[in-house]
C-alpha cells in the first residue's frame, strides 16, 4: 500500500496533467478563476457573500472540476482500450462528456443564482 505522501504526489500530478493535457480543463480554471475574482470585487463593493454563498460556489466548481477529470480519464482509458472507433466506446465518451456538460450548466446557473442578485445591486 502506497504511504500518504505517495498517493497525494500521484494525485497532484494527475492534476498537473489536467492543467498541462486538457484544454477543457484549462477553460474551466479560467472561469472558475473568474468567479472567484468577481466574489472577491463584490466583497470590495459591498456587496459580501456569506460563508454558505462561498461554499456553494466551491461545491459547483469542485463538481465541474471533478467531472471533467472523470471524463478526461474514461476518454483516455477507452482510446487506449479500443483504439479503433466503435459505436458503444463513441456513446460511452459521449455520455462522460454530458456529465461534464451538466456539472457545468448546473454551476453556471448556481453561479447566477448566487452572484446575480449582488451584481444588480451594485
Amino acid at each position: 500500500m502506497p504511504r500518504f505522501d505517495q498517493t497525494v504526489s500521484y494525485a497532484w500530478n494527475g492534476v498537473l496533467k489536467l492543467i498541462r493535457g486538457e484544454r477543457q480543463f484549462r477553460i474551466i480554471m479560467a472561469v472558475m478563476i473568474i468567479v472567484l475574482i468577481t466574489g472577491y470585487a463584490l466583497d470590495f463593493a459591498g456587496q459580501h457573500l456569506n460563508r454558505y454563498e462561498w461554499a456553494i460556489i466551491w461545491l459547483a466548481m469542485g463538481l465541474v472540476m471533478v467531472s471533467e477529470a472523470l471524463n478526461s480519464a474514461l476518454e483516455k482509458a477507452l482510446d487506449r482500450l479500443h483504439p479503433e472507433q466503435h459505436a458503444d466506446i463513441g456513446d460511452s465518451k459521449d455520455m462522460a462528456a454530458a456529465a461534464t456538460f451538466l456539472a457545468s450548466t448546473i454551476a453556471v446557473i448556481v453561479g447566477l443564482y448566487i452572484l446575480l442578485p449582488h451584481l444588480l445591486a451594485l
